[in-house]
């Protein structure tokens, strides 16, 4: 008698191949999540390089180190691969752990597709790569790829058009997982009111992918034809504006913002009620909080285009909108308070990055506030005001809840503690240095100096000196994360280290912390039900 289809799945599912074809054949919802986290810390590593090489040029006004052209795609690269090799893979590795284990389903809804969207990535971090070994003047028009100048670059601007493309593909076949294994898979009883915030966050998060990323495929794509294929659509010789690319970018680029820190809210969301031991505080409001700023990120994307010439009227528009999504923000820090609002708090690693996380993002949030006013944001706009706001949002928010999501569930991810010490002394030295580093950027950039220059007047050398000195410290501190923290606890033979418990923070709630550490290949074969 053949084998029915039934009786093939069930035999895949527990043979599951070893050495390097389990990572390249891997449909298993935690590999493919620790190759997401992986990479992405990889990626994390090159773009800190290359952030490193451009504040080396600028500890001192003058060319020291690499040609202004070089340091415009420094600059260009730094932005791409941070954003979409290193932040939002660590997120949807995340996701791909987390997700199944948090709603009770035994795998991501499309496990193939899984696989697919995963390994898509490698080949547009090779090419964003290596359009350093495509000749100087090749690209480096900024993350953003303005025209006219995206226009006049060479090969290695179709390099980067054709790596967008590919990391949007795998970003819209993420989203599509995420939003059906969430509807569709969850346990029993676990209606839309007890799902845990991490999921609500990415449910909402995957949405948003799934609205802007065509956006950007449109944008480069008419970037692409104006270059080579005889269209005007950008290009003011042939009636075309370059403005217009500017509306069509940022109407991906703001929600983009968005995709990038709703899942660091998530996750926060999940630390905070643990080392609190106590329930999360307006549950149901930090849900309508998280839609209402995934809505509005929709209608103020014209908020990075002040100094564009726009009507009075557009410019009150894009204002007003602007500072209206700091009431939904603010519910959510609020709440965030309120929980540990006379908690019974302990202070482990990944509550220090929690609140640390609190406490930066707010300094993220109010220069962001500062810049929606459109009078100051003509006088600060592409100064270094701008870089300072959008680092306390994305290095001290996103990567801030990254770590804190890293030490918090990574016991169930390796089945040991990590080491206390060496996660305080990696806060530490992450939450001093990031300040460091960033807080002189506000004073640069009130005083004038603009972004994206290779050279300096010499009255902004002592702050651009501190900053860079914080840099590297920062950059330090991360690689102090790798060997003291992250391999001690992935490496065999790791006696040292204590074994994790099932449930090793006191406070956690969830179906996640009911199987073994380490997490078994397969979990919830059988859908457990939620009272």
């Amino acid at each position: 008698m053949s084998t029915t289809i039934t009786d093939t799945f069930i035999h895949e599912s527990h043979d599951h191949p070893h050495g390097w074809r389990r990572w390249l054949y891997a449909t298993n919802h935690k590999d493919i999540g620790t190759l997401y986290l992986w990479f992405s810390f990889a990626m994390f590593m090159v773009g800190g390089v290359l952030a490193l090489v451009i504040r080396a040029e600028l500890f001192q006004p003058g060319l020291q180190f690499v040609e202004p052209q070089f340091y415009n795609q420094l600059v260009t690269m730094h932005g791409l691969v941070m954003i979409f090799g290193a932040i939002m893979p660590a997120f949807v590795g995340f996701a791909n752990w987390m997700i199944p284990l948090q709603v009770g389903a035994s795998d991501m809804a499309f496990a193939r597709m899984n696989n697919f969207s995963f390994w898509l990535l490698p080949p547009a971090a090779m090419l964003l790569i290596g359009t350093f070994f495509t000749g100087a003047g090749s690209t480096g028009p900024g993350w953003t790829m303005y025209p006219p100048l995206s226009l006049q670059m060479g090969v290695g601007m179709d390099m980067t058009i054709f790596a967008v493309h590919i990391m949007g593909i795998s970003s819209i076949m993420g989203a599509i997982n995420i939003i059906t294994t969430i509807l569709n898979m969850r346990a029993p009883g676990m209606t839309f009111m007890k799902m845990p915030m991490f999921c609500w966050t990415w449910l909402i998060t995957a949405y948003l992918l799934i609205a802007v990323m065509p956006v950007l495929a449109a944008a480069v794509t008419m970037m692409l034809t104006d270059r080579h294929f005889g269209t005007t659509f950008f290009n003011a010789a042939g009636g075309g504006d370059p403005v217009m690319y500017q509306h069509v970018f940022w109407f991906f680029g703001h929600p983009e913002v968005y995709i990038m820190i709703l899942p660091a809210f998530g996750i926060i969301s999940q630390i905070i009620p643990a080392f609190a031991r106590k329930a999360l505080f307006g549950y149901a409001s930090m849900v309508y909080a998280t839609a209402s700023i995934a809505i509005l990120s929709f209608i103020v994307w014209a908020h990075h285009m002040f100094a564009t010439g726009m009507p009075v009227t557009g410019q009150l528009f894009f204002m007003y909108t602007t500072m209206l999504i700091a009431v939904p923000t603010g519910v959510k820090v609020f709440n965030w308070i309120a929980t540990m609002w006379k908690g019974s708090l302990s202070f482990e690693t990944p509550m220090l990055f929690a609140v640390g996380f609190i406490w930066v993002f707010a300094i993220g949030g109010f220069s962001g506030l500062i810049l929606a006013v459109a009078p100051i944001d003509i006088q600060m706009q592409d100064t270094y005001y701008v870089v300072a706001h959008f680092h306390y949002v994305l290095v001290a928010g996103s990567l801030f809840a990254l770590f804190a999501g890293v030490y918090y569930w990574a016991p169930k991810w390796t089945g040991v503690m990590y080491n206390e010490t060496h996660g305080q002394i990696h806060f530490w030295n992450s939450l001093i240095w990031l300040n460091v580093t960033f807080f002189p950027m506000h004073f640069l950039g009130l005083a004038g100096m603009p972004r994206r220059y290779a050279d300096y007047p010499a009255q902004f050398a002592d702050f651009n000196m501190l900053t860079t000195i914080g840099a590297f410290a920062f950059g330090l501190s991360q690689v102090y994360f790798l060997f003291a923290v992250l391999l001690p606890m992935v490496r065999p033979g790791r006696s040292s280290l204590e074994k994790a418990p099932v449930k090793p923070w006191e406070g956690a709630e969830g179906l996640e912390w009911t199987v073994a550490s380490p997490a078994p290949f397969h979990t919830f074969e059988v859908p457990p039900v939620v009272k």
